[in-house]
């Protein structure tokens, strides 16, 4: 394209300067001069201008009149020949003749929303001794070691890999000086932790303690140097990083830094004869299995009994103790993983079993449950691994111990009934002595029936004296008031015609007929005088008694006359 605008500009000129030339005028073929030394100047311009559109970034190569580039250098800072550190913006830019310079376009460097940009820059000063990846940007510098200038001048950036990655966006670089290579980034799945192994820095400072760290004692329990401790990395320094990433994406420079992922649900190793193979991630992120690559352990007790049990481990790892993990058994999935859970196991169950008879471990599952898992929690914790419970599934089988359980039964069937005699006996012991008790109540009821009736008896008797005591002083009160009634009325009236009220009175009271059944027929004057000859004699006689009774004693009632 410059050249055509040259080409263009020179064609112009000499027709300007020819037709002005035909002219017999100087002062045209001055202007026809002028002008075609215009076009040419203008095309000479013209040429040398370049245009970038906006989704491209300009590569400027110089080609001539400049110095050349040191034997190290690959990109020129200071106008030497070559490929320039400086690139072209978007827009026109007027300067770059076609001869001198060389400008190409190429694409705006691109990172998509799920990838990371790994930079490599082909130029810059040599990495420190003994390291493979350029000292990490920070974020403030970042954008500034961007501009290849800035990066090979005053920012003084590492040729070779760089640790520092570009997140998804568009970024204006000189590809002659970073060269990017996309990966996806890392995520981390829930129910896991990625740890991060640097393989650049400085030398691990964080040195591990505690019980799941790496200050483990020496065999003859004194610490360990300081120098065999576990040592784990932090920011800018080299090796396993103590601080693990959580669940989430992040922009991870895979080529510096190697992740490793580790379960912190809940996980279960089997050590059964239905589970072997290698380890297998159940379906959900919420338990995992680890199939283990032996069958199920088998023990022997202190009586010679040799027998299989089937076993389940369960375990997990806090996320915190993942770094230990790998720093001691690389993951949680691999063969060194395997090999000391497994060893660690076995050896604890053969252990145990050995102080106990066979009989005693197949009664006492849960006791060798809790006394395992403290022993296996102890072992593993120095891994960094958490055990959370110990289960025993089946003990032995009928070839190992089906004699000996078949015996047992026979020995505990025989317990059973000799414990069901006895309760028999007991119960007709228990028989006998409640119909005794029952007997003896009843004949307690029996006595204590009598004894109330005897109170009772007692008590009644004493009631009717006391009703009798009240009737007969009731009596002697009432004779006594009607002695005196009568002694007054005879005063009054004369004995005769006293006795003769309460002769009148008592035949009223008693209904006495003293009419005889058989009446006398006659004049009704006979009769009266009959009756009142009849009613005179029994008055006489009632006064002769009456005066004929002695008198009475004292305190005694006179008694009531007789009736007749």
């Amino acid at each position: 394209m410059a050249l055509i605008s040259l080409l263009i500009g020179v064609l112009l000129a000499v027709a300007v300067t020819a037709a002005s030339l035909k002219s017999e005028s100087q002062a045209v073929r001055k202007a026809g001069a002028f002008v075609g030394l215009l076009f040419i100047i203008l095309g000479f311009l013209a040429g040398s201008i370049v245009y970038v559109s906006p989704d491209k970034v300009g590569i400027i190569s110089k080609n001539a009149f400049g110095a050349r580039l040191d034997g190290s250098k690959i990109i020129a800072t200071s106008g030497e020949m070559g490929i320039q550190a400086r690139t072209l913006a978007p827009g026109w830019h007027l300067g770059y003749w076609p001869i001198i310079f060389e400008v190409r376009t190429v694409p705006l460097t691109e990172i998509k929303s799920d990838e990371v940009g790994i930079i490599e820059t082909a130029d810059g000063l040599p990495v420190p001794t003994g390291e493979l990846f350029a000292p990490e940007w920070s974020e403030t510098q970042f954008q500034q070691m961007l501009d290849a200038e800035h990066f090979l001048t005053a920012g003084k950036g590492f040729k070779g890999k760089q640790t520092s990655v570009l997140k998804p966006g568009k970024y204006r670089l000189n590809t002659e000086l970073y060269k990017v290579r996309t990966v996806k980034q890392t995520e981390v799945k829930p129910g896991e932790v990625a740890v991060l192994k640097s393989n650049f820095g400085k030398p691990a400072s964080v040195i591990v303690r505690g019980v799941a760290g790496a200050a483990d004692p020496a065999a003859d329990g004194t610490k360990l140097p300081e120098e065999k401790l576990l040592r784990l990395g932090d920011e800018g320094e080299m090796g396993i990083r103590a601080a693990p990433l959580l669940p989430g994406k992040y922009a991870i420079n895979t080529d510096a830094f190697e992740v490793t992922e580790i379960w912190t649900t809940q996980m279960i190793a089997h050590y059964t004869a239905a589970h072997s193979g290698n380890p297998v991630s159940s379906d959900t992120t919420d338990s995992k299995t680890l199939q283990t690559d032996e069958r199920e352990i088998r023990v022997t007790t202190s009586d010679g009994f040799q027998f299989p049990v089937d076993v389940r481990v369960e375990y997990y790892v806090e996320p915190q103790n993942a770094p230990i993990v790998v720093a001691k058994l690389g993951d949680d999935e691999g063969e060194r993983f395997r090999n000391v859970l497994n060893s660690a196991v076995r050896a604890i169950f053969r252990n145990n079993a050995e102080s106990v008879r066979a009989l005693d471990y197949v009664q006492q599952r849960s006791h060798q449950e809790s006394q395992s898992l403290t022993m296996l929690r102890q072992q593993m914790a120095v891994f960094g691994v958490s055990i959370s419970a110990v289960r025993i599934g089946n003990v032995g089988d009928q070839q190992t111990l089906g004699k000996l359980l078949e015996t047992q039964t026979q020995r505990e069937i025989a317990k059973q009934e000799q414990v069901t005699i006895q309760e028999q006996q007991k119960a007709a012991e228990q028989k006998k002595l409640l119909a005794k008790a029952t007997q003896e109540a009843e004949e307690e009821k029996r006595l204590a029936t009598a004894t109330y009736e005897v109170k009772i008896a007692d008590e009644t008797m004493k009631k009717r004296v006391k009703e009798a005591e009240g009737e007969a002083e009731a009596t002697e009160i009432k004779a006594k008031a009607q002695a005196d009634a009568y002694r007054l009325i005879a005063e009054q009236i004369g004995k005769s015609n006293a006795a003769l009220i309460e002769l009148l009175k008592v035949v009223g009271e008693r209904n006495i007929q003293i009419t005889p059944r058989i009446l006398i027929n006659g004049s009704g004057a006979d009769t009266s005088q009959a009756n009142t000859a009849l009613i005179g004699t029994m008055l006489d006689r009632m006064i002769a008694d009456d005066e004929k009774t002695p008198p009475a004693r004292p305190n005694t009632p006179p008694q009531a006359p007789s009736q007749r």
